[in-house]
């Protein structure tokens, strides 16, 4: 085997990959950016509907007692003339039932569900979606901030399309009190949100947010529901939503503000399990990819197990590199490609530098002094990327090894410092 060129096209996919995913990621943005938001109100406009019809947001909690007074506050708040909250408690061990049977008192829309034990957050959301009285579901989590124009703008959208049976809301980091915080206000914005952009004009979206979603019920019956067994929640439904015919869309100016990790420990336990559940339900969607309605997800399966090579790609390249730098020191002569990338390096910064500032514009209109992020993001390859690969490694092999895994049960996430 010719070892110069194994390194050679190890390290053109390693590179290679990135620079031209964000100019396939970029160019679907700008063109949804074109399409969809050119003559748009702007978000904080809450539009104006041909109908109203009753609206269900489903909340589903588990020791949430320190957000819930602020989550059903911003609840109140809602822009829409109809609409019911349930909030589900599933098996809560802190002051949860205490506190939701206290607001139900204060808040008129509120019903409010205990289930005995803790049964997983797919059963609490399957438990909310059954016992509420209308069609369309906006769902949240325990502590996401629901932007009061979020469920007009959902509402409207599913009034333009008949076959959407889902929408992604667009979720914001609230807590920025860290590095890491603000690395991911970066990456929500310059990742996540490009990303759906260009998802939404290429046919099928990944997933949607787990923190703000919606969904008509119908759509849900014919795909099953939330599967209790499911690892991510969000990935699985919206797989076999989409697998059962129906479109999901992304809706931008649907906003809820959201804590997340602010430690590399809890963003690893969360992006460790985000890679485990979405290799599951790509393992899983593998014998109906052949299917008539299988057909329309291969773009996001065949870029999902891409990103997966390049993940053990990367980290092989980083290997060799340690084991150059142990015996002979850095290795850069194979044309600018090695773990110092030289030329190819600076091209790809350069590239991600320019998609950040594409989803920063983008995001303008959503989120005032989206700019100031872009030193914070600068650092994004170096810190995330390395955290993706590894995740993403060993989070496929997580999923093969547990493929007959029951969940049932759920833990409260890192919400950042509290």
């Amino acid at each position: 085997m010719n070892w110069d060129l194994f390194h050679e096209l190890l390290g053109l996919f390693c590179f290679g990959y990135p620079f031209a995913m964000a100019y396939y990621w970029m160019i679907g943005a700008l063109l949804y950016r074109l399409v969809r938001e050119r003559h748009q109100p702007l978000p904080s406009t809450l539009p104006v509907l041909d109908a109203y019809p009753p609206v269900s947001v489903v909340v589903p909690c588990f020791n949430e007692e320190r957000q819930l007074e602020e989550t059903f506050a911003a609840l109140t708040r809602i822009n829409y003339p109809d609409y019911e909250i349930i909030a589900i408690n599933d098996g809560s061990r802190d002051g949860t039932q205490v506190k939701l049977d206290q607001l139900a008192t204060q808040i008129p829309q509120l019903r409010v569900l205990h289930l005995a034990q803790n049964r997983g957050k797919s059963t609490a959301l399957n438990c909310g979606a059954q016992a509420a009285r209308h069609e369309l579901l906006v769902c949240i989590d325990g502590d996401t901030l629901l932007d009061p124009n979020a469920v007009a703008w959902m509402v409207r959208r599913f009034q333009s399309d008949p076959q959407i049976g889902g929408l992604a809301g667009n979720p914001r980091i609230r807590n920025r009190s860290s590095i890491v915080g603000l690395l991911q206000v970066g990456e929500f914005c310059g990742t996540v949100g490009l990303i759906r952009r260009a998802q939404n004009v290429y046919g099928t979206l990944f997933t949607v947010s787990g923190a703000i979603c919606a969904f008509r019920k119908r759509a849900l019956q014919e795909a099953g529901w939330w599967d209790p067994a499911a690892l991510t929640d969000d990935v699985d439904v919206s797989w076999r939503v989409q697998l059962a015919g129906w479109n999901i869309e992304f809706v931008p100016k649907a906003m809820a503000w959201i804590l997340t990790p602010e430690t590399l420990r809890g963003l690893w336990r969360q992006r460790l399990r985000w890679s485990e559940g979405g290799s599951d339900v790509v393992l899983r969607a593998l014998p109906h990819l052949f299917s008539r309605r299988g057909l329309r997800v291969w773009p996001i399966w065949l870029n999902y197990v891409a990103a997966i090579l390049w993940s053990y790609a990367i980290l092989l390249l980083i290997a060799i590199g340690i084991v150059d730098f142990v015996s002979v020191g850095f290795n850069v002569e194979l044309e600018g490609i090695g773990l110092i990338p030289g030329n190819w390096g600076m091209a790809l910064a350069t590239t991600y530098l320019l998609q950040m500032l594409v989803a920063a514009l983008l995001d303008a209109r959503l989120e005032r002094h989206m700019l100031r992020t872009q030193f914070w993001v600068v650092w994004y390859p170096l810190a995330y990327w390395v955290l993706q690969a590894a995740s993403a490694a060993v989070g496929i092999v997580r999923a093969a090894l547990h493929f007959n895994r029951r969940a049932g049960t759920w833990v409260s996430p890192d919400r950042g410092f509290q």
